[in-house]
């Protein structure tokens, strides 16, 4: 199963209509988890992302997509705090794999 399925799994999405919008979210954050662990760009086009990679990148693009409007938490959770704390999951997820730099 690609990543792409995985995301429109999560977010329970049976309609193509939003797929592109839907892929320009996981780029997104793919390119977040790439800066976040001190990874170069285009890391993950070449290797293979960890089991928490890649549901951090799962659980961030489905928070762009449910939050599109940037003020709530997504279509579960009406809340900014929801929004922040997803954010807050999803880094202590690529923590997991961060290169520490010194």
């Amino acid at each position: 199963m690609t990543l792409f399925e995985k995301v429109k799994m999560n977010l329970i999405l049976e309609h193509d209509r939003d797929d592109e919008l839907l892929k320009s979210y996981i780029d997104a954050a793919i390119s977040y988890a790439e800066s976040y662990q001190h990874l170069p760009e285009g890391h993950y086009a070449e290797n293979t992302m960890s089991p928490t990679t890649e549901q951090a990148v799962i659980m961030l693009s489905s928070h762009f997509y449910e939050s599109r409007d940037g003020s709530t938490g997504g279509f579960f959770a009406d809340s900014a705090l929801a929004g922040q704390q997803a954010r807050e999951t999803v880094n202590v997820l690529l923590r997991l794999d961060r290169d520490w730099k010194v």
